[in-house]
């Protein structure tokens, strides 16, 4: 079992933000029929999602969660010993999206930063790599950024997904601090690697034609979209994921009673309730943000710590992060935060200029 504890680990601050353009889900009923859209909202729980401008991406928002971080809990910035980024839509195919984060936050030359291919999972895989690096050296300060611009990677026409995908990043800063604790339970099944998938653009298939037809589950896509089979997805979620969180529970020693607080991957309304009926999760323990925000994949859990808590003050929360999805890759993960620590939920239209490329140099 991929069971990872760490003692003098603590998420020191949790910052979120999103783009400032709302896309609500009524205005797709023309393309898809009223019908087929309050279905769909009533099903998943999606209103509206935040959409990415042309040339904002995923790490746009990343930088400004840590900007908002680092500045409020007034951290120096040589202090940073490793940041790493987590993200399936990255800046460039070369270099790693985590060099240009490091160059504009203004990193020392002794961090260590790297990026790391994951979606839905990035939060449990990500405080793990962080929390071994850490427990394995000098660094005290470390920054986690996890980050999607899902939107440009589905098809406006591919009723699966157009309306369930939003935009969103987050910045966790943990540091070594005594008496803290910190639990992380990994699992993986690459069998389920086309479940969700966008199969061009990568160097297996890099010049497929960007065509759109129609798929056999009846949606439109071409090869460099974001395809989502909701059936099989469905089913690992509601049989591996109760699992795995059965077993942190056995390896962790601490009961479900014990969270005041369920951080989830905010797949669908539907997922997270047949999860928190199955646990016997209150409903007020287990926010949810997907109404507004939609299924943000990579910094989902953490936009719902920051949408419930980030107005909160002086409460210390024991919570629990369980994350699942595209890989098919799944974690769990606690720590106690202090609400103190968690920050407000941002909006953001900042674009890196510098970084938009078109012409040699």
């Amino acid at each position: 079992m991929a069971f990872f504890h760490y003692d003098n680990i603590k998420i020191a601050g949790v910052a979120s933000a999103v783009p400032k353009q709302v896309v609500t889900v009524d205005s797709f009923a023309e393309e898809f029929g009223r019908e087929t859209v309050e279905k769909f909202s009533k099903m998943t729980g999606v209103k509206e999602f935040r959409k990415t401008l042309e040339h904002q991406t995923a790490s746009d928002l990343g930088y400004a969660a840590a900007v908002q971080l680092l500045d409020e809990k007034k951290i120096d910035r040589s202090q940073i010993g490793a940041l790493v980024f987590i993200a399936h839509s990255v800046d460039y195919r070369r270099p790693a999206t985590a060099c240009v984060l490091h160059k504009r936050l203004g990193l020392s030359k002794d961090c260590a930063a790297f990026d790391i291919g994951l979606g839905c999972s990035a939060i449990a895989y990500g405080l793990q790599v962080i929390g071994s690096m850490m427990a394995n050296s000098d660094i005290d300060k470390a920054l986690l950024i996890t980050a999607e611009s899902l939107t440009k990677m589905v098809n406006p026409g591919d009723k699966s997904v157009a309306m369930l995908f939003g935009d969103g990043g987050c910045a966790m800063l943990l540091e070594k601090k005594a008496g803290s604790r910190l639990d992380v339970l990994l699992r993986t099944d690459g069998n389920g690697y086309k479940d969700i998938i966008a199969p061009a653009g990568g160097y297996r298939n890099m010049y497929a034609p960007r065509r759109d037809e129609v798929w056999p589950d009846g949606n439109i896509r071409n090869l460099y979209n974001t395809y989502m089979n909701g059936t099989d997805v469905f089913s690992f979620t509601i049989s591996e994921v109760p699992a795995a969180i059965r077993d942190f529970i056995e390896k962790t020693g601490i009961g479900i009673e014990d969270y005041d607080c369920f951080a989830f991957h905010q797949a669908n309304q539907y997922i997270s309730k047949q999860l928190s009926k199955k646990f016997k999760i209150p409903a007020e323990k287990m926010p949810l943000c997907i109404d507004r925000y939609g299924n943000t994949s990579a910094p989902a859990a953490a936009i719902a710590l920051c949408d419930k808590y980030g107005s909160t003050r002086g409460e210390h929360i024991r919570t629990m992060f369980c994350c699942f999805g595209v890989g098919l890759s799944w974690g769990v993960a606690s720590a106690v935060i202090s609400a103190d620590d968690i920050l407000p939920v941002i909006e953001s239209d900042e674009i890196f200029e510098e970084g938009i490329i078109n012409e040699p140099f």
